[in-house]
């Protein structure tokens, strides 16, 4: 339905600006080959039937990508779930499913309709029943936190606002104030903080004081008391009685409000601030913002009470291999410390996007001229650099002049999404939207209001490229 809706819209304003005398040329089912780049700093769009076209700006927004490693040649394995459409067929077997956010649920959802049926029950709730030749089926979430997605409450305030982010006035006059960088504490106050002391005074007291790891420990522990599907359970009634209380969970929706605030100050960061925020709040913020439906819990429910879903731990030295030319191997230590190879004759990583880097890439002719930079950070204090080196989780740098810096998936990108240089310098002409590219500098890109705020401020930008004299309504110059 989503789809059908973007699409719909798609046409809509591609109709719109034609019968404004604008010209728009759409090349469906066309693979561009490369992008290069002219003298003049203008491009050509290279394409799989040998066209070229020219164009003066470039925004790169091809979307996710899931590139594979063992899929099509070896059997039953899965490099990514989607598009969903291949998983046609019942499978009478225990399938491995790497992940247990969204994605996994996906997947869950596809292969138990494939291979069984639910049923409503005369209280209410769902059975599920397997299809006779898929007795054998059975399906294991593998996870590193070992929590299913949080689940959808009653929500009071707006999807997101815009006014929830921090200015480029005001981004700037703090850096100016604080050695250079954005504080994260600062941050985590003022988008997260200060919202939870309107929205709940008695739950901001209680955590007025602590620090972002304090909180998230705090709010961590709760969770991993419980197992995984008892504290399904739990988060099920909490969104329940939020729904029909029509009362918000306040500190989730404060958190959501951060989560989506905090991209743009966050490519004002310092590394060790972006390590933080990797380290503790990233975990937390994946399983908060999930927000599965009602619908969905009862169904995973159903699942689960049959004994055709379970959901397993596993350290992060987890791993993977192809089990000879069908299946897979998944190798990992359990909670109890127990070294495990579980043999599995269909696998699928459900984990999601991952983020790429600058070698990624696919268009060979925006890697030269110095067009493009991999994403990183400055230290502010080169002894924790140091510390770091060594750290193969952490990818520390050694730069010019003896300054170390953060280097993070993605690449190089200003507060308009325009592509930075290796020196720093803005290509006024190379936007970067394309999500696999833009997660370093962007903590959680993921959601509509997102994706609304980054086109608006590169739609600013291109205004101003065009008239000098632009003035965006923001106020805001784009460089």
């Amino acid at each position: 339905m989503l789809g059908n809706y973007l699409e719909h819209l798609f046409k809509y304003y591609i109709t719109t600006l034609i019968k404004r005398g604008i010209k728009v040329k759409s090349n469906i089912n066309t693979e561009v080959t490369d992008i290069k780049v002219t003298d003049q700093l203008s491009y050509q769009i290279i394409t799989d039937t040998d066209d070229y076209h020219n164009a003066d700006i470039v925004i790169l927004c091809t979307g996710h990508h899931w590139p594979k490693t063992y899929e099509d040649q070896v059997s039953d394995w899965y490099d990514s779930p989607y598009p969903p459409s291949k998983f046609n067929s019942p499978f009478n077997g225990s399938v491995a499913i790497r992940g247990s956010s969204l994605t996994a649920v996906d997947v869950v959802k596809t292969l138990a309709r494939i291979n069984g049926s639910f049923l409503a029950e005369e209280d209410g709730q769902l059975s599920y029943q397997l299809n006779p030749q898929s007795l054998q089926f059975k399906m294991t979430l593998f996870s590193t936190g070992g929590f299913l997605p949080a689940l959808r409450f009653h929500s009071d305030g707006e999807a997101y606002s815009s006014s929830w982010v921090m200015s480029l006035k005001d981004i700037y006059e703090y850096k100016n104030n604080n050695n250079g960088f954005v504080d994260l504490d600062y941050v985590f106050d003022l988008n997260f903080k200060q919202a939870l002391k309107l929205k709940d005074p008695g739950f901001y007291d209680k955590i007025k004081d602590l620090s972002l790891e304090a909180f998230v420990e705090e709010m961590m522990s709760l969770r991993q008391d419980l197992d995984s599907f008892e504290l399904f359970k739990a988060e099920y009634r909490e969104a329940e009685k939020s729904i029909r209380r029509r009362q918000s969970v306040s500190w989730k929706e404060a958190l959501a409000a951060f989560s989506y605030a905090m991209n743009y100050p966050a490519k004002h960061f310092s590394a060790e601030d972006m390590i933080r925020l990797r380290k503790s709040m990233l975990p937390l913020i994946s399983v908060i913002i999930a927000s599965l439906p009602q619908s969905s819990y009862r169904e995973m429910m159903a699942l689960y009470e049959k004994g055709v879903l379970d959901l397993v731990q596993v350290d992060k030295e987890s791993f993977v291999i192809p089990n000879g030319k069908e299946g897979a191997i998944y190798n990992y230590t359990s909670v109890d410390n127990q070294r495990i190879e579980g043999k599995y004759p269909l696998y699928i990583d459900a984990v999601g996007q991952q983020a790429f880097n600058w070698g990624d890439l696919p268009f060979e002719g925006l890697k030269q001229k110095n067009m493009l930079s991999p994403a990183y950070l400055d230290f502010k204090d080169n002894q924790n650099a140091l510390e770091l080196l060594n750290e193969t989780e952490n990818q520390v740098y050694q730069g010019y002049n003896d300054n170390y810096y953060l280097r993070l998936p993605g690449l190089k990108i200003n507060d308009y999404f325009q592509a930075l240089n290796a020196y720093g310098q803005i290509i006024n002409n190379l936007y970067i939207m394309a999500v696999p590219f833009i997660g370093g500098l962007n903590p959680d890109y993921s959601g509509l209001d997102f994706c609304d705020t980054a086109a608006e401020r590169i739609i600013h930008s291109i205004s101003e490229y065009f008239d000098p004299g632009y003035q965006s309504p923001s106020n805001e110059k784009a460089s």
